[in-house]
């Protein structure tokens, strides 16, 4: 039997630097950064105290009064950003059967931000130990469970076909896509609406992180504070956002003369089974996973133009992945520019991974590498082509974008431009 083939059709953004796409790739171009000092709260008491937030007006984003009440903050980034990725698909979802409609959401930490909120109100700020519910928002319970993500988003676009939220840490925004994919190839849906949302940053996500000295202390510098695959880099900076996309069987889209902006040809996740923040250095999980995505695509890994790094800013997770590519890509690593966005918009957890899908897919678009901001001293143990500085134009046909985050987490994903036949 013939596989169905999955292209994505429209394409939305909420990122840290502007709204929307064309804002996120004005950013991503010009290799500038979106990070700076924390303003959501004041950071005096933490270790590290910097992030790449979004500037954001929800109701000047079109969300309604009763909305914004209801809503956490990563679940207003997720339907803006599902708007906006409907309305460039061109689809006219109200003539599709809402049934053949599904929604994918990806998130890490779910409503932490108005759980972390609405915790300070109930407590008078930690003072109360038996706390007064009565001062709560009346749609807590949309907080404390993260498939209200996924069921706002259907009620946005009219979806009423599966609807489910993925959660595996820093991967969700590869897999909620992926898990997408499998569900229009085997026929469960026509249309899918995929993506991923986080909005950490809050005081209790920088104490975890405070915790395991995973986020960089560089509070002097925050506009050069992310810097992955540099010597002097000490940790990765804590971001938010949102990239949601609409994806379609090809042949329909075709039927309909859609602009197909890429298809995902493979997909695939892996678990190391090892550490709950540990990677093993010699990439083995991470090239598992390539492997599989890439037969998944019917290709050798000599057909790669571009890499979109997961990039952290970690000498641990920097290193990991750099043996995955020459584990998997062999000398072709070597001539294969690789990048990292974290170093312009930082680390939004569980959304990354869709915002660096949104990321690659623009390379492809416009035939441009975005650079890797602040990589002025390379680490000798990362020694490919990681696009320093400044944006390349370089033919880009195939991506390979990946993931990686705690529990071991290891996620694929190769985007091409559609052909006519496999």
């Amino acid at each position: 039997m013939t596989r169905r083939r999955v292209v994505i059709t429209g394409i939305g953004v909420v990122a840290p630097g502007g709204i929307g796409v064309k804002n996120f790739w004005s950013l991503l171009s010009g290799g500038r950064t979106a990070t700076r000092g924390i303003t959501f709260f004041d950071p005096a008491q933490f270790r590290s105290r910097v992030a790449a937030e979004i500037d954001f007006d929800a109701e000047a984003n079109g969300l309604s009064p009763q909305e914004i009440r209801r809503m956490d903050r990563a679940a207003q980034l997720a339907v803006v950003a599902a708007r906006e990725a409907v309305e460039d698909s061109g689809l006219a979802f109200g003539d599709l059967d809402p049934y053949r409609i599904g929604t994918t959401i990806g998130s890490a930490v779910g409503a932490t931000t108005g759980l972390d909120q609405e915790y300070r109100v109930v407590s008078d700020s930690g003072r109360l130990e038996l706390v007064d519910h009565t001062y709560a928002v009346p749609h807590l319970y949309n907080y404390l469970v993260p498939s209200s993500f996924a069921a706002e988003v259907a009620w946005a676009v009219g979806a009423e076909g599966p609807s489910t939220v993925v959660s595996t840490g820093c991967t969700s925004g590869l897999d909620s896509v992926g898990h997408a994919v499998e569900l229009i190839r085997e026929g469960s849906a026509d249309v899918m609406i995929a993506g991923a949302s986080d909005a950490p940053i809050s005081p209790i996500t920088m104490a975890c992180f405070d915790a395991i000295k995973a986020t960089t202390p560089r509070n002097d510098d925050p506009e050069h504070a992310s810097r992955p695959f540099d010597g002097t880099r000490n940790g990765f900076v804590l971001g938010e956002g949102s990239a949601v996309f609409v994806l379609e069987e090809l042949a329909g889209a075709r039927r309909r003369g859609a602009h197909t902006y890429a298809e995902i040809a493979g997909y695939a996740s892996r678990c190391n089974a090892f550490h709950m923040t540990g990677l093993r250095p010699d990439g083995a999980e991470m090239a598992e996973a390539i492997d599989v995505a890439l037969a998944e695509a019917r290709m050798n890994g000599d057909e790669i133009d571009y890499i979109n790094a997961h990039g952290s800013g970690t000498k641990q997770n920097d290193r990991h992945e750099t043996a995955a590519f020459k584990k998997s890509l062999g000398d072709h690593a070597y001539r294969t520019p690789v990048s990292s966005i974290k170093s312009m918009v930082g680390h939004s957890l569980g959304a990354i991974g869709s915002i660096e899908i949104a990321a690659s897919v623009l390379a492809m678009e416009h035939h441009v590498v975005p650079p890797t901001a602040n990589l002025h001293t390379p680490d000798p143990q990362c020694d490919l082509d990681y696009v320093p500085l400044t944006a390349r134009e370089w033919a880009t046909d195939a991506v390979l974008t990946v993931g990686s985050g705690f529990g071991g987490f290891q996620s694929a994903m190769v985007l091409t431009r559609p052909k006519r036949s496999v």
